[in-house]
């Protein structure tokens, strides 16, 4: 059927017409292609859809019935061009962000609060989870668009960055006295309750890398799932939190937390949207782009 649709189109404007000579203008073709694609869908339907008269055509029972429905059938493609143009100059659209729940609450929110104040049309699907994950789905395009740490590899990927984040050590005062009284090793990292994210989050094992380029063997170590909790938990005393230090500057200003000097600082990392090269490029995801570019 799909390979007759052109003819049905045929067909249905000289049903409107009654004038083969009309349909052709309108059609923009010769008289004989619109008789002859007449021709064609009388010879596969085998049935005659119009009868020759000195004043044009005029459709035949079976015809009458025919155009009953290639009638519906273009008035409906009609109405769904009419409604994607109107979506396309309303900006309706849908995009799907993956995000971790750190990078979701410090940058992603207050980031969408502006774009959608621009595009209030389009719908916002959060996928909140690690950055492998979210990497994964960019990869197999399951996902539009991804906030994450600057991927090391970025054969599949296009990055847009959107600024840079450091990671520090910290602790409350009260800690940090605490152990250099109890404990002789200068080494906080070996005398310390060191929290660090889950293993399976890039940010750790970003600190991994760190600790083995450095020397570095923390000998209590206190897994946390979120930043949050991490931030929580070291502002509570329970130990050195490895943190964002964007996402503590209120608590270091205001003393609450106390950044742990060390030898090397930890290189800054770039945090940006990314996405698939190869994936189809959306009009909300061209608006996405073209918005994080000219911010």
């Amino acid at each position: 059927m799909s390979n007759n649709l052109s003819l049905y189109h045929v067909f249905n404007c000289v049903a409107e017409t009654g004038n083969i000579s009309q349909a052709s203008k309108l059609l923009y073709v010769s008289q004989p292609a619109v008789s002859k694609a007449i021709a064609s869908l009388e010879e596969i339907m085998n049935l005659t859809l119009f009868i020759r008269n000195s004043r044009g055509v005029r459709l035949t029972e079976e015809g009458q019935l025919l155009y009953q429905y290639t009638k519906e059938a273009f008035e409906i493609l009609k109405q769904g061009e009419e409604r994607l143009k109107y979506m396309k100059e309303l900006g309706v659209g849908h995009l799907k962000i993956g995000v971790s729940a750190t990078l979701c609450k410090y940058v992603l929110l207050p980031y969408l609060n502006r774009f959608l104040k621009e595009y209030p049309h389009i719908k916002i699907t959060i996928e909140s989870q690690s950055t492998l994950h979210t990497l994964k789905q960019l990869e197999n395009n399951t996902l539009d668009i991804g906030l994450v740490a600057k991927p090391s590899n970025l054969r599949l990927y296009e990055f847009l960055p959107l600024n840079k984040i450091e990671d520090i050590f910290v602790a409350t005062k009260e800690y940090l006295e605490n152990i250099r009284l109890r404990e002789k090793d200068e080494d906080i990292f070996s005398s310390a309750n060191v929290m660090l994210l889950d293993e399976e989050n890039i940010s750790r094992m970003y600190i991994e890398d760190y600790f083995k380029e450095n020397n570095i063997y923390p000998r209590h170590i206190l897994e946390v799932s979120s930043m949050d909790l991490l931030i929580e938990f070291a502002k509570t005393g329970l130990g050195v939190g490895c943190v964002i230090k964007e996402f503590v500057t209120d608590e270091l200003a205001s003393g609450q937390l106390i950044q742990i000097p060390l030898k090397k600082p930890i290189n800054k990392r770039e945090v940006g949207f990314c996405y698939n090269k190869a994936a189809y490029l959306s009009d909300s995801m061209t608006r996405l782009i073209e918005f994080v570019t000219n911010d």
